[in-house]
C-alpha cells in the first residue's frame, strides 16, 4: 500500500520513499534531527511506528519527479531505511556516564541522557531508548526510578554480534563477497559496522576484540581516491597503441569504434549518502 503524504510547513516539495505507516489519518512520521554516530553531524532520520529509520540521498544531474498534477523541479531521492537505534544513541550514553579513566562511570536516568544540547528531538527516543539500550547498559532501579549506565563489555559483545550476522549475510546478497576468503570477508563486515562507529574508542576496541589488526578507514580512502579505473587505464592504453601503430604505417587509419565508457557510474553504496540537516 502506498500514499502521497504532505508534511505542514515544508519549504521545498521533496520525494521520500518509506515504509508505509498507514494513510487512515495516522501520523506519517516524524522527521529528527539527531547526531551521527560517527561524524556527529546534525543528520536527518525518520521516527515512525516506533522505529527509527535514516535517510539516504541520491540526485542525479537532471531530473523532476511528476507528482499527479504537481511537477516538482528537484529530481533527488530520499529513501528511508531502517537503523538499530543502539547504533544512534551509543555515543550519548557513552557521553553520559562521564568515564574517567578506568572509572566506569555514572548511573544515570534516561531522560537526563536523553537531554542533548541543540539536539531536543532525541527525547522523542525516550521510549525507545527504554526498550532497546538495556541490551549494552548495565542497569539499576532504585524504587520507581530506573538508571542506566554503558557498559564496555557488553557494547563490545553487541558489535561482535552484528559482525558475526553480517559476515554471514554478505556473501549471500554479493557474489563478490562470496568470492572472498573468510578473512576478507570478516574486514568486510567489520568496514561496514564501522560506518556507524567513532574511530576512537569503539572501532579500535571491535578489531582488537575480534582479532584483526586496526586499519584507519580515512588513510584507506585517502589512497584510493585518486587511482585510476580500470577502464582509463585501458582506455589510455588502447589510444597508445592505435597512435603507435598509425606511425608506423604512415596511414591515418579509420576511425575505430571504442567502447564507450559510462564514467558516471559508480559502486551502489556510493550513489547515496545520508541526508544531512541542510537537506531535509
Amino acid at each position: 500500500m502506498s500514499c502521497t503524504v504532505w508534511w505542514e510547513g515544508a519549504e521545498k516539495t521533496r520525494v521520500l520513499i518509506a515504509s508505509d505507516s498507514g494513510c487512515g489519518g495516522n501520523k506519517p512520521g516524524e522527521l529528527l534531527t539527531l547526531r551521527h554516530p560517527k561524524s556527529e553531524n546534525g543528520t536527518c532520520y525518520l521516527f515512525s511506528n516506533g522505529m527509527l529509520q535514516e535517510i539516504q540521498w541520491f540526485k542525479q544531474s537532471y531530473g523532476s519527479w511528476f507528482l499527479g498534477d504537481y511537477i516538482s523541479q528537484d529530481g533527488s531521492l530520499y529513501m528511508a531505511t531502517p537503523v538499530d537505534p543502539v547504533f544512534i544513541l551509543l555515543p550519548i550514553f557513552d557521553e553520559a556516564r562521564m568515564k574517567k579513566g578506568e572509572d566506569p562511570g555514572k548511573f544515570r536516568q534516561l531522560d537526563e541522557i536523553l537531554f542533548v544540547e541543540g539536539y531536543p528531538e532525541y527525547q522523542h527516543l525516550l521510549s525507545l531508548a527504554e526498550k532497546c539500550m538495556e541490551i549494552v547498559c548495565q542497569t539499576q532501579e532504585v524504587g520507581s526510578m530506573k538508571f542506566y549506565r554503558l557498559d564496555n563489555s557488553k557494547v563490545l559483545a553487541w558489535l561482535s554480534c552484528k559482525v558475526r550476522c553480517l559476515k554471514k549475510t554478505l556473501p549471500e546478497l554479493d557474489k563478490n563477497y562470496a568470492a572472498q576468503d573468510e578473512k576478507q570477508t570478516l574486514v568486510g563486515a567489520v568496514s561496514i559496522v564501522g560506518e556507524y562507529l567513532k574511530t576512537d574508542p569503539w572501532l579500535k576496541l571491535l578489531y582488537d576484540h575480534i582479532g584483526l589488526e586496526f586499519v584507519d578507514p580515512t588513510m584507506k580512502e585517502t589512497n584510493t581516491e585518486n587511482l585510476p579505473s580500470a577502464n582509463e587505464n585501458k582506455m589510455e592504453y588502447s589510444n597508445s597503441s592505435q597512435e603507435r601503430a598509425n606511425k608506423k604505417t604512415g596511414k591515418p587509419g579509420k576511425q575505430t569504434k571504442q567502447a564507450k565508457v559510462e564514467t558516471g557510474s559508480k559502486n551502489i553504496r556510493d550513489m547515496f549518502s545520508r541526508a544531512c540537516k541542510k537537506k531535509c
